[in-house]
């Protein structure tokens, strides 16, 4: 066996102690760097966290889903009803509610037929108004039907504050919350002041619903609030003679769902017994409750419910 011996001059051995030393040091460079860079982001959050309102529980209520649509007209509204009573059917033992925060255009009075004025109890809150046992809150109940609210920002945000924490909600294991369209003061307003459990995506398959609803499901990320799903409203139309399904508004939903890496969690048909269940004021839930229309909500309530089983309650 031959041994081979490697004589490094005096200047090689320079040459590397002084590569090592590099090496170190640009190791403890990156070190520091990414040291910097978190306490950057750190400092970062907590500069844009000031001056913003702490978020504070609902008493009494133990999970909270925003129903949002970055697009008006879509069907969030009639989703969101239909849900509620959904629920209540699956899970009769739950307490469900049903909070109307689109006040510039509240439509809850109308589609669970409720035109009363809310009284005050005991200790100063509003009780919600009750029917088909879904507890119900809208600002529709605090103005005439005709009268449309003119309001800046700050009004609005007092409103809202008003419906969700003077009224008596408790005990509530359940409150859905029907949002306006878009992404703006209403959506933030919520998420700031109130834990929310989970966000349901309303939308119709064309384009131009999807774009916006992109853009809700990129806002409700960017501020951490989960994403249960999407409905696919207003998916098809069945032929009253074949019962041949025909999607008019094409199908490019879940080219966006797998986009975004969430589920479509159930598609509802365009359908006119649906709108005329809404216009009477009963959800076809409970209308035509074996009816194909009726069994959609059903399974979207179903799966909806799978997603809040395996999310925290809210802690008082």
């Amino acid at each position: 066996m031959f041994h081979c011996k490697i004589r490094f001059s005096s200047s090689n051995l320079k040459i590397c102690a002084y590569m090592q030393k590099c090496l170190k040091s640009n190791i403890s460079t990156t070190d520091i760097n990414e040291t910097k860079n978190i306490n950057l982001e750190a400092k970062r959050k907590e500069i844009m966290s000031r001056g913003l309102p702490k978020k504070k529980p609902i008493k009494g209520v133990k999970q909270i889903i925003i129903v949002a649509s970055g697009k008006g007209g879509v069907g969030k509204s009639t989703t969101s009803v239909n849900l509620a009573t959904a629920l209540k059917v699956i899970e009769p033992k739950k307490s469900i509610g049903l909070l109307d925060a689109d006040v510039f255009g509240p439509s809850i009075p109308l589609m669970m037929n409720l035109q009363q004025s809310p009284l005050l109890n005991k200790n100063n809150l509003m009780e919600p108004l009750i029917n088909y046992g879904i507890k119900c809150m809208s600002m529709g109940f605090l103005i005439d039907e005709k009268s449309p609210v003119v309001w800046r920002g700050l009004m609005v945000m007092s409103a809202l504050d008003k419906l969700l924490r003077q009224v008596a909600w408790a005990p509530l294991d359940y409150l859905i919350i029907d949002t306006p369209p878009g992404t703006g003061d209403t959506h933030l307003s919520l998420i700031q002041n109130i834990f929310i459990t989970g966000a349901l995506l309303v939308t119709t398959p064309q384009r131009a619903a999807l774009d916006v609803t992109r853009r809700g499901a990129k806002m409700f990320e960017k501020l951490s609030v989960p994403i249960s799903g999407i409905v696919e409203n207003m998916s098809f139309i069945s032929c009253p003679k074949c019962m041949t399904k025909i999607s008019i508004f094409g199908d490019n939903t879940e080219a966006l769902a797998h986009e975004l890496g969430i589920k479509i969690l159930q598609k509802i048909p365009l359908n006119e017994d649906i709108r005329d269940s809404c216009d009477i004021g009963k959800p076809i839930v409970l209308s035509a409750p074996n009816s194909v229309q009726a069994e959609c909500y059903k399974k979207l309530a179903e799966h909806l419910m799978e997603f809040l089983n395996n999310q925290p309650l809210i802690e008082e």
